[in-house]
């Protein structure tokens, strides 16, 4: 009897659960991140320091033939760096240990060019390893940027470098601990110091490296290092140095096309969504307009709304955002910088401070084997690791979450569950508003992280709609949140007569101040346009009149109006439209050049009066694909249009990637002409050379 009644208690234990089929996981599907990929998207925002030579002969591309005795910041602090960066909420920092000029930030055993032949702690530091311990201090992670472009080492372009490089490479990574990126630029060969030299090298960049097997070194070396950039990176490029990801964003790329020199680098903001490799995008972008301290752009940092949005167009579209701060010529992260940064997080942390959709009535039309363990409920558990999946032969599904009363929202946050691929290719979001469905969102990829910003709507339920999925739906993590109203800066314009106009969103009103004190409401109201023709600092702000809150400040600096200017001369082109690059509008542009011949072109202008300054400005065409980007330059003045003086020439670095206002300043120096002379373009056959606007900097 006892045997018998085992056997009954064993069948009863048993039955139940032989009667449920055991669910399993959804299949992994294309290309997967690796765990040390998967730890790099969730870093998702870091930051980017450029300090070097650079810092101190204020230039973007140094030429090679700086002297390393210039190296010298007078309160240098990578502490202060760490501590900013921490407040941000960066989880760590890539730092330019050697730019394009070959000064190093280390003392490497491999050159005489580097801190330890600098007057900065009598060539006995070492920034690497300061920053390194301000990091571990912070609990920051530490990246560093090698250039393998070097424009002083002789022996560039030959083998012997590839040596040399590889050493320094071994140098960084075995020297100061765990580097969780290594940063490689793009930019690769081109004229340079190279030891007394002063030519021109052009090398292949996918074969001269022989990256194959630089990679198998790091990977040796250091396997917990990502590689990011040239070469069969574990990262790319988003493509721009905006900061900005496409709509369309995937973390895979034909990566075998681009080595073999088949991809554009304007398919990187967007990715391929057939690419056979794991390569997520890094959106990179620098605080200010330049990537190295400049004086001239403290005034010119980001606005907070640029910088909201470039938050929104890359850690919002699955990318990764790497923010540059410029060291200055202390050492330190300048105050309007770090200013500006605060702004940005208190922006950031109030648009996410109140999640909506944790514990509301959540549900979906298919749930994976009807199994608890692919609920829709796992999307607002808060555990990254659990996910809704769907039948794998659901490609279109829809999830519900049902508030019981209407709610105000205008975020939406989406993440899949990237372990298993990334797989959404379509989806709309539609808000049940006054008993109705209505579709408040329309788009394409998720991936690791897709943040939508919508108008305001009070919904008493949302649904998510997978339209179009390559396999079967795996979401991880939905949440919805009501962010502030968002004030954006009025737009401050001046023409060359000196009327200043202001504009600002629907509903705002505008105040503004000339005397360069911070604006509020009690200065001045504006009503209508003005003139101003003197030189003049105007700041302003915008005032939402139904929730009384306020932007983030506007300042305009300008010289003296442009209404005397005149082009007297030109080499070449359309006289009748070469006011353009005089009438304030950088919108406008106007070219010359095309000859066959491929000579430098110039033009004379006249200011129609005698003036100090101590600088000029080149403004290249803003709108358009084919910019015909001038990169070479002489910059002449004269008083009488006769007896000339050179006082700047050079070149516009980087401005192929960076086609914003260059800035070069000199001496202060009395002058009504001015010599404007293009020497060459940006690398387009034909010498054809685009300007938007030349000013010049009075103080």
């Amino acid at each position: 009897m006892k045997n018998i009644f085992l056997l009954l208690s064993y069948f009863l234990i048993i039955t139940p659960i032989c009667s449920q089929e055991i669910v399993k996981s959804p299949e992994p599907f294309g290309p997967l991140p690796t765990q040390k990929q998967l730890d790099w998207h969730e870093m998702e925002f870091y930051a980017f320091v450029h300090f070097s030579l650079n810092t101190f002969t204020n230039k973007e591309w140094g030429y090679g033939d700086e002297s390393p005795e210039l190296f010298n910041p007078t309160a240098l602090d990578t502490r202060q760096w760490a501590r900013i960066v921490k407040q941000a909420g960066m989880k760590g920092i890539i730092l330019v240990a050697k730019h394009h000029d070959g000064f190093c930030l280390w003392p490497s055993a491999y050159t005489e060019r580097s801190v330890k032949n600098s007057p900065w702690k009598n060539g006995k530091g070492d920034v690497v390893k300061e920053l390194a311990a301000a990091c571990k201090e912070y609990g920051l992670k530490l990246g560093l940027y090698l250039s393998p472009w070097d424009r002083n080492h002789a022996q560039y372009g030959k083998p012997e470098y590839i040596t040399y490089f590889r050493n320094q490479l071994k140098e960084l990574l075995t020297n100061y601990g765990d580097v969780f990126e290594m940063w490689f630029d793009g930019a690769n060969g081109g004229d340079g110091y190279y030891g007394g030299a002063n030519e021109t090298r052009k090398i292949n960049t996918l074969e001269y490296y022989d990256w194959d097997e630089t990679y198998k070194l790091i990977y040796k070396t250091a396997p917990k290092t990502l590689v990011w950039g040239v070469g069969p990176s574990e990262a790319r490029w988003i493509g721009n140095e905006e900061g900005r990801a496409g709509k369309t964003n995937w973390s895979l790329l034909r990566q075998k096309d681009e080595l073999a020199g088949k991809v554009h680098y304007t398919e990187f903001m967007s990715g391929h969504e057939d690419g056979e490799k794991w390569v997520p995008g890094e959106a990179d972008v620098s605080i200010r307009p330049g990537w190295f301290y400049h004086s001239i752009e403290d005034d010119k940092v980001r606005s907070l709304d640029e910088m909201v949005d470039i938050y929104y167009e890359s850690i919002g579209r699955n990318a990764n955002l790497l923010l540059n701060l410029p060291v200055d010529k202390r050492g330190l992260v300048h105050e309007n910088d770090e200013a500006r940064l605060t702004e940005l997080i208190s922006t950031i942390k109030a648009d996410f401070k109140t999640e909506l959709l944790a514990g509301t009535k959540v549900s979906a039309d298919n749930v994976r084997g009807n199994s608890s363990l692919f609920t829709a409920k796992n999307v607002t558990d808060g555990d990254r690791n659990t996910y809704w999946a769907t039948d794998d032969n659901v490609k279109k599904a829809s999830i519900v979450f049902d508030f019981g009363k209407p709610l105000a929202i205008n975020r939406i946050l989406l993440q899949e569950y990237i372990k298993l691929g990334q797989r959404i290719k379509a989806f709309t979001v539609e808000a049940r508003i006054d008993g109705n469905w209505k579709t408040v969102a329309n788009e394409t990829t998720i991936g690791y992280k897709r943040i939508l910003r919508i108008d305001r709507i009070k919904a008493s339920a949302l649904k998510i709609n997978i339209t179009d999925s390559k396999a079967c739906v795996v979401i991880s993590n939905i949440e919805a949140y009501n962010a502030p109203t968002f004030v954006k800066s009025p737009v401050i314009g001046r023409d060359k007569n000196g009327n200043v106009s202001m504009k600002s969103e629907e509903g705002n009103d505008i105040y503004y101040t000339t005397d360069g004190s911070k604006p509020s409401v009690k200065s001045n109201l504006y009503k209508e346009g003005f003139k101003y023709n003197k030189a003049v600092v105007i700041k302003a702000i915008a005032v939402h009149k139904n929730e009384n809150s306020s932007s983030a400040v506007t300042t305009a600096k300008y010289g003296v109006s442009k209404e005397k200017w005149k082009v007297v001369s030109t080499s070449s082109g359309d006289m009748n439209s070469v006011n353009r690059i005089i009438d304030g509008n950088p919108d406008t542009d106007w070219d010359f050049g095309g000859g066959s011949n491929n000579l430098s072109e110039e033009l004379v202008i006249d200011m129609g009066t005698t003036i100090k300054i101590n600088g000029f400005t080149y403004i290249p065409q803003q709108v358009g694909n084919n910019l015909n980007l001038i990169s070479k330059y002489e910059f002449y003045t004269s008083l009488d249009n006769s007896k000339w003086t050179m006082q700047s020439q050079g070149e516009f670095s980087n401005i192929k990637n960076n086609p914003i206002e260059q800035v070069k300043t000199f001496t202060q120096s009395k002058a009504r002409y001015l010599r404007f002379v293009a020497k060459s373009n940006d690398g387009r056959k034909g010498q054809v050379f685009s300007i938007g606007e030349i000013n010049v900097v009075e103080n």
